[in-house]
C-alpha cells in the first residue's frame, strides 16, 4: 500500500497541492487525471520519491518495491536490452552483478564462497532464476523480438526504447506501478498486451494517460485532481465523466424536486455499475457505488473548448475516388498501388503499424506531395480541412494569436476572432501572445480552429489526439461523432476510433482490408484476423 500524509508542493506563492491525503490500495488500479498543469506527473514523482514536496509524507508499507516507468529514453544507452528491463528490480540486478564479479575473481577464497551462497540463497528467493525468461517474455508481448534483446539500448528506435522502458517497470512484479502515459508509442496491438497484463494485475496501479479506452479497460478507481486537492472516485473514466457532468446539469437545475434527482442518480449508477474492468472487483465495486448520495456526487472545474464543424454547403454524392494510388520516398515505397472510393457518410479510419503510409496518403490527398502513378479526384461539391500530424510550419511565425487565425476567418473583425479563441479556452491576454511560443495542444486547438472556420465538408485529420488533453479530446470526439459529413482520420487512440468511425481501411504490405464494420467489429472479426494474417505474412 502506498499513501500520502498532508502532501503540500508549492512554487513560490503557488500551490499545486495543498494538504493531501490519499490512499492507493492493493488490487486496485488508480486512473489519474486532471487538467493540463494540475500536476500528475508532478504527483507521480513525489511518489516515486524523485522529487521532494515542500512539506508532508509519503507512506509505503514496508518491504513493498515500486516500479516506475522512466521517461529519460537515454539512460541506459550502454546496457543491453534485456539487462535494462532486469535493471526494473534494483535489488534482483545487484545481486546478479555481485554474483558475477565474484565468480569472475581469480583468487576465490572462503569467504568469497560464504557470500556466494548468501547471494545464491536470495536470488532463488528473488525468482532469479526466471529473471531472463520474464524479461524477455515481457519484451515479447510488446512487440521487442529476440532478435533485438541482446542489442544495446543505443541501438533501438525511440519507440522501441519506451517499450523496453515500459517492461522495465513492470518487471519483478512490483507491489506499486507507477506509469506515467505508458500507451504512447505502443501500437494496437501492444496496447491491448498491456491493458491484458494490467487487467489480471494483483498489486496497485497508478497510471496517467490520455487514453480514455485504456483508462476504461483497466481502471477501478479514478484520482482526480483538481483545487489542489486529490478525491478518489470509484469507477472508470466513462463514469467519472458521466457523473461530473450529471451533477453539473442536477446543480443548474437546483430547483427541479429531490425525488426526480435521486431517482436520476439511481439509474444512472444502474447503468454503470455493471460496467468493471476486473472482474474480481466487480462485487465490491456495485457496493461502493450504491452507497453513493447526491452529495458524492461533485461537478469538475474542467473546462471543455467548443469544437463544431459547420459546413457551409452539403457534399453531394461523389466524394473521393484513388486509383492505382503509388507513392515511394527517398527510394522506399510507401504505398503500393491503393485503389478506394469515399461515398457520402463515410467515416474512415486509416488503420495499420505503417503510420509514415498513412500520414504520406493523407499528405498526397491535400497535394502536398505528388504520387510516383496512378491518381485521385475530389468531387466537384466537396471541399476539405487538414489536421496535419507535424503542424510546425503553421505557426512559424510572431503573429499573435489573434491575427494568426484572422488569417482563415472570413469575418476579420477582433471581436468575432477573439470570442471564437475563447470558446477555444484563449482568454483574455492569451489571444495576444505570440503564435511561435504555443505549447503543442494549443496549436493543436489553434489548427482545430482553422478547420471550423473553413466550413469546408471533408475533415481530414491525422492523429488528432497528440498533445490534446483529456478535456479537448472529448470535446473533439463528441463532435465528430455526431457530424452528419465525411471524415477520414487517422488515430492510435481506440475510444476515438470506435466511436467515429463507421467504415475501416487498413493499409498492408499487400493491399488494402476494407470492411464498413465499427473498430471492434473489425479487431474481433474472424474472416478480417485471417485475411490479416496472410497480408502480414
Amino acid at each position: 500500500m502506498i499513501s500520502t500524509s498532508g502532501i503540500t508542493l508549492r512554487f513560490g506563492k503557488r500551490a499545486l497541492f495543498e494538504d493531501v491525503n490519499v490512499k492507493f490500495l492493493p488490487g486496485n488500479c488508480y486512473g489519474l487525471i486532471g487538467a493540463n498543469g494540475a500536476g500528475k506527473s508532478t504527483f507521480l514523482k513525489i511518489l516515486s520519491g524523485e522529487i521532494d514536496s515542500s512539506s508532508g509524507d509519503v507512506i509505503l508499507t514496508p518491504g513493498e518495491r515500486i516500479g516506475v516507468l522512466k521517461q529519460d529514453h537515454f539512460e541506459f544507452e550502454d546496457s543491453e536490452v534485456l539487462k535494462t528491463v532486469i535493471m526494473g528490480h534494483a535489488r534482483l540486478y545487484e545481486i546478479m552483478e555481485a554474483k558475477d564479479a565474484l565468480y569472475s575473481k581469480q583468487d576465490f577464497s572462503e569467504e568469497d564462497g560464504i557470500k556466494a551462497s548468501e547471494l545464491e540463497g536470495e536470488f532463488a528467493e528473488l525468482n532469479g532464476w526466471q529473471a531472463e525468461a520474464e524479461a524477455s517474455e515481457l519484451l515479447m508481448g510488446l512487440g521487442i523480438g529476440k532478435e533485438l534483446q541482446g542489442a544495446l539500448m543505443r541501438d533501438l528506435s525511440g519507440n522501441e526504447k519506451v517499450r523496453v522502458l515500459l517492461a522495465q517497470a513492470l518487471f519483478g512484479n512490483p507491489n506499486i506501478l507507477l506509469l506515467d502515459e505508458p500507451t504512447n508509442h505502443l501500437d494496437l496491438q501492444s496496447i491491448a498486451w498491456l491493458e491484458n497484463f494490467l487487467y489480471n494485475y494483483e498489486n496497485t496501479v497508478i497510471v496517467v494517460s490520455h487514453d480514455r479506452h485504456f483508462l476504461n479497460k483497466v481502471c477501478t478507481h479514478i484520482a482526480d485532481i483538481d483545487f489542489g486537492k486529490i478525491q478518489l472516485y470509484v469507477g472508470n473514466y466513462d463514469f467519472w465523466y458521466e457523473s461530473s457532468q450529471l451533477a453539473l446539469r442536477l446543480m443548474r437545475e437546483a430547483n427541479k424536486k429531490k425525488e426526480d434527482k435521486i431517482e436520476e442518480l439511481q439509474r444512472f449508477i444502474q447503468r454503470f455499475s455493471s460496467n468493471a474492468s476486473k472482474a474480481k472487483q466487480a462485487t465490491s465495486r456495485k457496493k461502493q457505488l450504491d452507497k453513493l448520495t447526491l452529495d458524492d456526487i461533485k461537478p469538475s472545474s474542467r473546462k471543455y473548448p467548443y469544437i463544431a464543424f459547420t459546413p457551409d454547403r452539403e457534399a453531394g454524392n461523389n466524394i473521393l475516388t484513388v486509383k492505382n494510388l503509388t507513392v515511394s520516398i527517398a527510394g522506399e515505397k510507401v504505398l503500393d498501388n491503393l485503389s478506394f472510393i469515399v461515398n457520402k457518410g463515410d467515416k474512415i479510419a486509416f488503420v495499420g503499424p505503417n503510420g509514415n503510409a498513412k500520414t504520406t496518403l493523407f499528405k498526397v490527398l491535400m497535394g502536398e506531395i505528388l504520387p510516383d502513378d496512378g491518381e485521385f479526384s475530389w468531387g466537384i461539391t466537396t471541399t476539405q480541412a487538414y489536421l496535419p500530424q507535424d503542424n510546425s510550419s503553421y505557426f512559424d511565425t510572431d503573429l499573435s494569436l489573434v491575427d494568426w487565425l484572422r488569417q482563415f476567418s472570413k469575418d476579420p473583425d477582433e471581436s468575432f476572432v477573439r470570442g471564437f479563441l475563447g470558446r477555444m479556452l484563449f482568454s483574455g491576454d492569451e489571444s495576444l501572445k505570440s503564435a511561435r511560443v504555443l505549447s503543442g495542444g494549443e496549436k493543436v486547438r489553434c489548427m482545430l480552429s482553422r478547420m471550423m472556420l473553413s466550413g469546408a465538408n471533408v475533415q481530414l485529420l491525422d492523429e488528432p489526439t497528440n498533445h490534446l488533453d483529456m478535456e479537448s479530446i472529448t470535446a473533439l470526439n463528441n463532435s465528430l461523432t455526431n457530424l452528419d459529413g465525411n471524415i477520414l482520420f487517422v488515430s492510435q487512440d481506440h475510444q476515438f476510433v470506435q466511436t467515429i468511425a463507421n467504415r475501416i481501411i487498413e493499409i498492408t504490405p499487400k493491399g488494402l482490408l476494407d470492411r464498413q464494420m465499427t473498430f471492434d467489429e473489425y479487431l474481433e472479426n474472424e474472416d478480417v484476423k485471417a485475411l490479416l494474417e496472410t497480408m502480414y505474412s
